[in-house]
C-alpha cells in the first residue's frame, strides 16, 4: 500500500473516530461524481461537506457547518451577491428567537456570524459564509446557512463569480 493511500485511510478513519472535533481549514481536491458542470458547487448536507466541481471526476471539498433540525433545506440556487467583511442584520427567525441580539452587526466586528466573506444565495435570507465560531463547522448549526471556515470562505470566494450554480443536497 503506498504512503498516500494509507494516509488517506488513516485520515478517514480517524474522521470517522473524531467526529465531534473541530473541522480544520484546506481545500481538498478529491473524487467526486456526479451530473454537474465544472463550477458548480454542490452542498451535501449529510455530510456537512461542499464540493466545488473542477471537472467530471474531481471536486474541491472544503467541511462546512449546515442546518440545525428542522433549518435544513434543499434545491438548486445560485450566488446573487458576493461580499468582503459585510455586515449582518438578523432574519426574524434569528431575531425572533434571540431578541437581545442588536439589529446590525457591523462587518469586521468579532461578533458579527459571517465572518471574513458572503455570498447570498437567491431566493432567500440564506448565504455561504464565514464564522466567528470556527469550532461549529462541521455540524448541524445554522438557521440554514452554510458557514465555513474564513480561511475556506476566503479560497472559495476568489474560485467562484456571481452566478455560480449552487445546489444543495440532503
Amino acid at each position: 500500500m503506498s504512503m498516500r493511500i494509507a494516509v488517506a485511510l488513516a485520515a478517514t478513519i480517524g474522521a470517522g473516530i473524531l467526529v465531534s472535533s473541530a473541522a480544520e481549514a484546506g481545500a481538498d481536491v478529491v473524487g467526486f461524481r456526479g451530473d454537474y458542470s465544472p463550477g458548480t458547487i454542490v452542498v451535501k448536507t449529510n455530510e456537512r461537506r461542499l464540493y466545488l466541481v473542477v471537472d467530471p471526476d474531481h471536486a474541491v471539498r472544503y467541511p462546512v457547518g449546515v442546518g440545525k433540525a428542522g433549518k435544513q433545506w434543499a434545491g438548486v440556487t445560485q450566488i446573487d451577491g458576493k461580499y468582503r467583511n459585510p455586515a449582518w442584520s438578523p432574519p426574524a427567525e434569528v431575531k425572533r428567537d434571540k431578541p437581545s441580539m442588536p439589529d446590525v452587526i457591523p462587518g469586521g466586528s468579532p461578533h458579527n456570524p459571517m465572518g471574513v466573506a458572503a455570498m447570498t444565495l437567491a431566493g432567500g435570507e440564506y448565504a455561504i459564509h464565514g464564522t466567528n465560531v470556527p469550532g461549529s463547522v462541521g455540524g448541524f448549526v445554522s438557521y440554514g446557512c452554510i458557514r465555513m471556515l474564513n480561511p475556506d470562505i476566503t479560497d472559495l470566494y476568489q474560485r467562484v463569480s456571481v452566478g455560480t450554480t449552487v445546489v444543495v443536497t440532503r
